[in-house]
């Protein structure tokens, strides 16, 4: 009966997560609207966040309760998760383009951030504090950079910021019934905004909490250990909005938003997710596993980009397959090494 109780927490605990950051991202993008703060900033910062804001609720109370395996293994996994599994099956969905942007800049900043993670990992055997503030630092640069260009793109394309009306008329054309129509029209009222944000922010909080306490339950009452728990479970529960977000922005045809989702999504997980969690509490970096698993994302990151740079910069079905067959043959790896 515990144990079935644990899987409730689980399952409650990935709803809220999710909910809540979609709630997170509609209320503070909404009060960065009202704020006259271009829809590119917004993009850039407050959706990127809140598309990882999971993985950061999840790693940061996994950091606080010293279940260190979990912390990590969130982080790694969900890196994983997002490209072999999540972008292959968005490319056998679509064709995905790869920008030139994403090639010059993105995709490099996430190589070298995978590969920092390795080589802070190994230099320690643990993401100490100091480690967390490398990670961190890399980040605010990153994001300045982004920020700086996106200014200079709206300069050249002397974009005005978006009205306050234009997401709301969208919003109404894609929801119906009578408590879709209240919520578009209480989304106007900045007050409304601001208790949607602090509702959503504590949705994720205490769905984080609530998955990590129900993955660690489980891991010991089936004998594995936390660090499968969370390269498998929790790595693919935080990674369903990024999942969801990609795959239907590949029915649509919106590719740019789907690889760039992950792309950025992943920076978020390394440099701010584990900045954080490894200023929290010590990450132990074990290389016998660990070392393994970061070797693996960096390694999927690297297949990203080769198949970025072939044919017109696309991701086809082939890729997507081929990704999907990694990501297959690492879950065989786990549960049988």
């Amino acid at each position: 009966m515990e144990l079935f109780w644990n899987i409730v927490l689980l399952i409650v605990g990935f709803a809220l997560l999710i909910k809540g950051a979609d709630w997170f991202v509609d209320g503070s993008a909404g009060i960065a609207g009202k704020c006259k703060i271009p829809p590119l900033i917004i993009g850039l910062t407050v959706v990127a966040f809140g598309t990882s804001a999971p993985e950061l609720c999840v790693s940061v109370a996994s950091a606080i309760q010293k279940s260190t395996d979990i912390a990590i293994g969130n982080v790694v996994g969900s890196n994983i998760a997002n490209v072999l599994l999540i972008l292959g099956v968005s490319a056998l969905i679509h064709n995905l383009p790869v920008t030139k942007n994403s090639l010059a800049l993105d995709l490099p900043v996430l190589v070298l951030s995978s590969a920092l993670l390795i080589g802070l990992g190994v230099w320690g055997r643990a993401l100490e504090w100091w480690d967390g503030l490398i990670l961190l630092l890399v980040f605010i640069a990153y994001m300045a950079v982004l920020l700086v260009k996106a200014r200079r793109v709206l300069k050249m394309q002397n974009a005005a910021p978006v009205s306050e009306a234009e997401p709301d008329k969208v919003a109404e054309r894609r929801e119906q019934g009578k408590i879709a129509r209240w919520f578009t029209l209480m989304r106007r009222k900045t007050w409304f905004l601001v208790l949607l944000t602090l509702v959503g922010l504590g949705m994720v909080v205490g769905g984080g909490t609530l998955l990590v306490d129900g993955a660690k339950f489980i891991a010991k009452y089936f004998g594995a250990s936390e660090r499968i728990i969370a390269l498998t479970v929790v790595a693919i529960g935080t990674s369903l909005p990024e999942l969801v977000t990609s795959v239907v922005a590949a029915k649509k045809g919106e590719t740019d938003i789907a690889v760039g989702n992950i792309i950025g999504s992943n920076i978020f997980n390394i440099l701010l997710i584990g900045g954080v969690s490894a200023l929290i509490y010590p990450l132990p970096f074990v290389p016998d596993k660990n070392l393994v698993d970061a070797l693996v994302a960096l390694g999927a990151t690297l297949l990203l980009y080769a198949l970025a740079l072939f044919k017109k910069h696309e991701i086809g079905k082939i890729g997507g397959a081929l990704m999907l067959a990694c990501f297959a043959g690492y879950y065989v790896y786990l549960f049988v090494a």
